[in-house]
């Protein structure tokens, strides 16, 4: 019964926000809030504006997009603020069509159905109230009503800019309805519905041959020429192509380019004028913003065609590329797992970031700089610390290629492949592995794939497979650690007992003999080795340990076997490595003994509770690591 009350919750509050009055009353609500009168585009600039704005890493992150596009923070922050704001100060960039150019998968109609969903939404609030002539098939703005020559005097008093003129079927309302009282003409607020064809239109090409114009413009009603004795009275003229519907919101132009040049036309006069021709009659403003969206090749074809070229001018182009990042390609899965039937299907920690970064690999594009190969490049883009390397090289290797993202394997391939994967193996657990092996047995289906793509996309499926063997082992260093933590503690207490001696330049005294030693600069090397730390950079690191142990102590605090995450990690790994022997037993083994067993059963435990593993992928893991230090 929730949903019903919330069903009729919604019906009260859409009944409660409608309005109807005079002309003469809608200009006392204008006094009170001017922005009611605003354009479409402001109208869609302010809709994103309003849902907040954040600083990250110096970006604007716009609050709007966020949950349903990942890894195109550049690409939105451009959109609105090259685009959009421009727009809504009613500078030249408004008379042009938005065309979002990307690749296949890329979030393009995502894009465009955020919009126009967000419109519907906003057109339901305070700030996003849109008012009409009331009956009028076009949703036509009211302030259409005020003559020209008393525009001028309108914006001294009210402040707001009048653009267009009354529409054929208004005007004729206006005189037969109302005896030319403009005051008296009544006015309603309307809310935006794709569904109910209000604010919001798309058009997609269908057969040139038996497309009509009238499925943009609107055409006569024949039954009622007969009635009104002409085709250009404006009472016979059915107001309902997705040109009329779209006025004061949004219309998406689905595959523009690929539209035959009769429907383009109409386009150029209503970007750049603001009005249409249709019918016997004078042109008829109005005011949306055009949204269209192509892949590349579709947009160097349709530019190299000279005849295009008057469209050219009228079209603001904005790149859509695929996300770089892979934590963000990882979400995408993420998301559209969620919204699928398997969502109850257990994927193994990871699974999807192995594919993410198989499919970022093949977005990105090799680097001129001998230093940096396709892993570090996208270790770096996705905000992780390379050792030598900061933001400013990651803003030269985007400057490197103006294009990338461009190309390469899009989301749906994979998640085909990820569900491909599930329903065949057919039982409620997924690994990495079977993720990779599935990419690669669909790479010999894909139709689009060249051969030398296919060669450079095993490649990737080798590199991935190398990333994962790596975290793999690090997953099971870590629950193994766990199982030996007295003995992580102490090594330690050790490492950190030779590093004060060390940079006090003192000596440490032997618990047994109580004689007096050197600080043992083995130990403390084959632990900071494990985290990469050089020669040169022991003492710095040293030191930097010996002030992080200062600062817990002043503060009353105990340094422990958490306080310092890097050396935490080099204690990990170096306990791993002296236990390699024990692990590689304990994991091979076909038959353990009651000890080994008993180890296994707490690892196990320990990746079920701590690290978001099953029975069945845990023990997978663990089978897999086995194998990886027996070779």
């Amino acid at each position: 019964m929730d949903i019903l009350k919330k069903i009729a919750k919604y019906r009260e509050e859409e009944e409660r926000l409608k309005w109807e009055g005079t002309f003469a009353e809608y200009l006392e609500i204008l006094k009170e809030k001017p922005w009611v009168a605003q354009s479409s585009h402001s109208r869609v600039y302010n809709m994103i504006k309003d849902a907040g704005v954040e600083e990250v890493d110096g970006r604007k992150r716009y609050t709007f997009f966020s949950g349903q596009l990942f890894g195109l923070e550049e690409a939105l922050e451009r959109l609105v603020e090259e685009y959009f704001h421009p727009a809504a100060k009613r500078l030249d960039v408004r008379k042009r069509i938005l065309l979002l150019m990307g690749p296949v998968g890329g979030g393009k109609s995502t894009l465009v159905t955020m919009l126009k969903r967000g419109l519907e939404a906003y057109s339901l609030t305070d700030r996003g109230a849109v008012y009409a002539i009331k009956g009028c098939p076009m949703h036509e703005d009211p302030l259409h009503l005020i003559p020209h020559h008393l525009r001028d005097d309108f914006y001294k008093e009210y402040g707001i800019r009048i653009e267009g003129d009354l529409s054929p079927l208004n005007m004729m309302r206006l005189e037969k309805e109302y005896g030319g009282r403009i005051e008296n003409v009544m006015v309603e607020r309307i809310f935006f519905s794709e569904n109910k064809r209000v604010g919001i239109g798309t058009f997609s090409p269908s057969d040139p041959k038996s497309q009509d114009i009238a499925d943009l413009t609107g055409s006569i009603d024949f039954a009622t020429i007969a009635q009104y004795g002409s085709e250009s009275d404006p009472r016979a003229y059915r107001f309902d192509g997705e040109l009329n519907k779209a006025n004061r919101g949004i219309m998406e132009f689905q595959e523009m380019l690929k539209c035959d040049e009769k429907f383009l036309w109409h386009l150029l006069s209503l970007t750049q004028e603001g009005n249409f021709k249709a019918g016997r009659f004078a042109l008829i403003s109005a005011d949306e913003l055009i949204v269209a969206h192509t892949n590349e090749t579709e947009y160097r074809s349709f530019i190299s065609n000279k005849k295009n070229e008057a469209l050219h001018s009228r079209i603001i182009v904005m790149p859509i590329p695929y996300n770089l990042k892979v934590s963000e390609e990882e979400r995408i899965y993420e998301k559209m797992i969620r919204e699928s039937d398997v969502a109850d299907v257990h994927i193994a920690p990871h699974t999807l970031r192995v594919a993410a970064m198989f499919t970022i690999l093949t977005r990105l594009k090799e680097s001129k700089r001998p230093d940096i190969d396709l892993i570090k490049k996208m270790r770096l883009y996705d905000g992780e610390a390379v050792e030598g390397f900061n933001e400013v090289d990651v803003e030269e290797l985007k400057k490197e290629h103006t294009d990338e993202g461009m190309s390469g394997i899009d989301p749906r391939y994979v998640i085909n492949r990820i569900s491909s994967c599930i329903i065949r193996k057919g039982i409620p657990s997924i690994n990495a592995l079977d993720v990779l092996r599935s990419l690669k047995e669909g790479l010999d289906q894909h139709p689009s794939i060249s051969k030398e793509d296919r060669e450079r996309y095993l490649n990737f499926i080798s590199l991935a497979r190398k990333e994962y063997d790596e975290i793999a082992k690090k997953e099971v260093q870590k629950a193994f650690v766990y199982s030996y933590e007295e003995s992580a503690k102490t090594l330690m207490d050790n490492y950190l007992d030779n590093v004060e001696a060390y940079c006090n330049k003192t000596k440490l005294r032997d618990p047994l003999t109580g004689e007096e030693m050197n600080p043992d600069e083995k130990l403390m090397r084959s632990i900071e080795e494990q985290i990469g730390i050089s020669e040169n950079a022991k003492k710095a690191f040293r030191e930097e340990i010996l002030i992080r142990i200062s600062a817990y102590a002043r503060k009353g605090q105990r340094f422990d076997y958490n306080s310092h995450e890097r050396l935490r990690e080099a204690i990990q790994k170096k306990l791993f490595a002296d236990l390699k022997d024990i692990v590689k037993i304990t994991t091979s083994s076909k038959t353990p003994d009651e000890q080994q067993l008993k180890k296994i059963n707490e690892v196990v435990a320990r990746l079920i509770d701590e690290y978001g593993y099953n029975s069945t992928s845990a023990n997978e893991l663990l089978r897999y690591v086995g194998s990886l230090l027996n070779r």
